[in-house]
């Protein structure tokens, strides 16, 4: 009788085997990281990591396939939440969660790297973008209405603006230092409507 494959037991060795690839692609760079380092890493051979990926593009892939359940996840519990201010701060609070990690700029060089030779990674990384912008332009839509976030700016493009900010996280942070104090400043700053007079001014 053939023995039938457990779903679960491959999820949780694709999860391995991308969570060790993609610390050394972070470290080493796709160019010079090869399947074989990865299987030596998990303690596999070559042939059973492409048991669960197609090639090493897809092992890549497979690094940042992650992040959308989870970004899905994360804006489901912060859409409709009763302060769209702090909602927001928070969401930005958990993207940059891990920027402080020595590996997390190296990893988002190699994404930007790679992104246009793989129309597939682009699709992923976008699906992602937008799961994001569209949480995000969501609640600064809401704080607009309940009259804390500035009512000038476009909540899609504002959004947008804040990604921007998290990306610049990871390619910025000091290695070990948190740079969720300075992200909310930012981000506060910005959204935040302008003081009375000079909003009297402008108008």
């Amino acid at each position: 009788m053939t023995r039938q494959a457990d779903p679960e037991r491959i999820a949780l060795r694709r999860e391995q085997v991308a969570t060790e690839a993609g610390r050394l692609f972070a470290a080493q760079g796709y160019d010079r990281t090869s399947v074989a380092q990865v299987a030596k890493a998990v303690g596999t051979s070559p042939a059973s990591i492409f048991y669960y990926f197609e090639d090493k593009a897809a092992l890549f892939r497979a690094v940042f396939e992650r992040d959308l359940p989870a970004v899905e996840a994360l804006i489901t519990r912060h859409v409709e939440a009763a302060d769209p201010m702090t909602a927001i701060l928070d969401v930005l609070d958990a993207l940059a969660e891990d920027a402080a990690d020595p590996s997390a700029s190296g990893m988002l060089v190699e994404l930007l790297r790679r992104v246009d030779h793989d129309p597939e990674l682009l699709a992923v990384v976008a699906r992602t973008a937008g799961v994001v912008r569209d949480g995000l332009a969501a609640l600064i839509s809401r704080g607009v209405a309940a009259g804390t976030v500035d009512p000038r700016l476009d909540a899609t493009e504002a959004a947008a603006w804040l990604q921007a900010i998290v990306d610049a996280t990871y390619l910025n942070a000091r290695p070990g230092h948190s740079p969720h104090a300075e992200l909310r400043r930012t981000a506060r700053g910005f959204l935040s409507p302008p003081p009375r007079d000079q909003e009297d001014h402008d108008g």
